[in-house]
């Protein structure tokens, strides 16, 4: 692994159905949290990204369900970068509920797109010598 993170959350009840498992759908916006919350941890805003006319389309999303989650339950979203971003970046995925039971694996895949043009692009370098310097 480049660069771990870890992220908090905690299952709301609008997330679960009603036997209170997390919904399969909601997991997408977990990840999306945790890979908002790894970037600026590295120091780098995804809004000023965009602001910059960079986006992240999510290119490939890919999930492996072991346990479910439950309303209320206190998740760590482990986010992992394991190799240096092109002109798309990838990320792994771990989730565990509070008891470190391991729920959920998920990869992502995004593409760096130039927002005017909607091509892709490769990665700003300003992230990549963050990550470097990481």
């Amino acid at each position: 692994m480049l660069i771990t993170s870890e992220t908090l959350l905690k299952v709301r009840y609008s997330e679960t159905d009603q036997m209170g498992v997390v919904y399969h759908g909601n997991y997408a916006q977990y990840l999306e949290l945790a890979r908002i919350d790894w970037l600026s941890r590295l120091g780098v805003s995804y809004k000023s990204m965009e602001e910059n006319g960079v986006m992240l389309p999510v290119f490939t999303l890919d999930f492996k369900f072991k346990k479910s989650a439950f309303f209320d339950d206190e998740l760590i979203v482990k986010t992992s970068l394991t190799k240096i971003p092109t002109a798309k970046i990838v990320f792994d995925f771990e989730i565990f509920n509070k008891n470190n039971e391991l729920l959920t694996t998920a990869s992502t895949t995004l593409v760096f797109v130039d927002s005017k043009t909607r091509k892709p692009i490769p990665c700003p370098s300003y992230l990549l010598e963050k990550i470097k310097n990481y």
